[in-house]
Parts: C-alpha cells; structure tokens; sequence
C-alpha cells in the first residue's frame, strides 16, 4: 500500500510541477507572482522531479520551438518523424541538454523571460543529485515493498518527468480528436484527461496557446486551472486577465 501511495503522489506531484510551473508558467508566462514564490515553486518542482529534474530555461526554449514549428521538421519532439517514442525520446533529450549547457543558442524569439536559479538548476542537473534522488527511491522500495513486482515501478520514477513530456508529446499528436484545424497534427487525446493534469487537451492548448485552461469544451476537465484559480483568488498567483474565467 505504502508504495502504490508513493508512486501515485510522485507521478502527480512531478507532473503538477511540470505542466504547472515548466510548462504554463516557464514556457507561456500565464500567469505571474512575486520573486519569493516563484522560488518557491522552482524548488518544489527541483524536489517533486528529483532524479528527471528538467531546467526550466531549457524546457521552456524547447517547447517554443515546439510551439513555432509544431509537426515540422525543426519541431523538437514531434511523433511524426520518428520510429516508435523511444526514438523521439532520445532526439528530444539530445536537443534538451544542448539548451541546458548553452551549448547551441536560440532564435531570439524564443530565449528569454524564462526563471532561472542558477544553484538549484546546475545542482538539480548533476549526476550526484539524480543519484541521490534515486537511491532514495530505492531505500523507500527496499523498506516498503511487499511483493517483487512493484520493484518494477522504480525505472519509472527515475525518467519521471521525460516519461511525462513523452506521453504527451506522442499521444497528444497522434491519438484522439481535435476541436480546431491549428494546421498541425495537435489532439485531445481524451475528453477527460485526469490521468496528464490536462496536457493532452494538445489541440485545445495550440489554438489557444496562452490561455491558462486546456479545456475547450463543457465536458473537457482541465484538473489544474481550478488549482490555479484558487491561487489567483488567494493572490498567490495573477492569470491573464484574458484568461481568467
């Protein structure tokens, strides 16, 4: 019981950080919020990805791109031009450790107003840290597991946050419907996306890329704008005016 309670809170809580703070906040700048609490977010999201952690900077630049040449040849992680996601994995995290070393330079448009806290993304980035992080996943399974097949679970909490950046790259642009013609191959994959806290609402969030609610539709539940709003009634966060409803 302990282990399922602790992969499912690690699957949600990266995944939270991930769409919430890399994605909507880093990448679209959806919202805004004080110097302290974007630190704060910055290192719950350094905790909740532990071993995967991704640099925001890094993430951010990436996803514009994606964004710019959405289902081209210069998209950096779309399904289209690769074998199986595995293929499209390894593509996409050569490209993501080019940005992450400032080793190739964007295009102007697509490069700053990105938050940046240059202990916790060199520390979050090593090799030291990812180990530790996941030898502490090990010490939880060798204490807590009961059966030898959750044992299985623990690759999946080391590669957390690019697992969840795959899942949606390769299904949010090959598998379900779409609500707008966005002259790419974007889908919602589900109506009712719990399982990815909205990320696969993909032809939803490219017709309206800045808007803070993935949904489109009655029925499509976005599980993090209502979070969000929450925040932005408590003033912890600001929405878009444009996209508060």
């Amino acid at each position: 019981m302990y282990i399922l309670i602790f992969f499912v809170a690690h699957w949600f809580l990266s995944l939270f950080f991930q769409t919430f703070y890399l994605h909507r906040y880093a990448s679209h700048k959806m919202f805004t919020t004080n110097k302290f609490t974007e630190r704060v977010f910055h290192f719950l999201t350094f905790i909740f990805q532990g071993s995967s952690y991704l640099n925001p900077r890094a993430y951010a630049i990436m996803h514009r791109e994606h964004h710019a040449y959405s289902d081209t040849e210069k998209d950096p992680h779309s399904p289209h031009f690769f074998r199986d996601v595995f293929q499209m994995m390894w593509y996409t995290s050569k490209s993501y450790r080019q940005h992450a070393r400032r080793l190739k330079e964007p295009e102007a448009r697509f490069a700053g107003n990105t938050p940046e806290w240059p202990l916790i993304d060199v520390i979050g980035s090593t090799i030291a840290s990812r180990l530790v992080f996941m030898g502490l996943y090990t010490w939880f399974y060798i204490e807590f597991a009961t059966h030898w097949w959750m044992f299985l679970l623990l690759p999946i909490h080391f590669i957390m946050g690019p697992l969840h950046g795959a899942i949606v790259n390769w299904c949010g642009h090959k598998y379900g419907y779409s609500n707008f013609d966005n002259g790419d191959k974007s889908k919602n994959s589900t109506p009712f996306d719990f399982f990815m806290l909205g990320e696969l609402f993909q032809n939803n969030h490219h017709r309206h890329p800045n808007n803070a609610n993935f949904g489109a539709k009655w029925f499509e539940l976005d599980p993090v704008y209502p979070v969000m709003k929450a925040m932005h009634w408590i003033r912890l966060i600001r929405i878009r005016k444009a996209y508060l409803a």
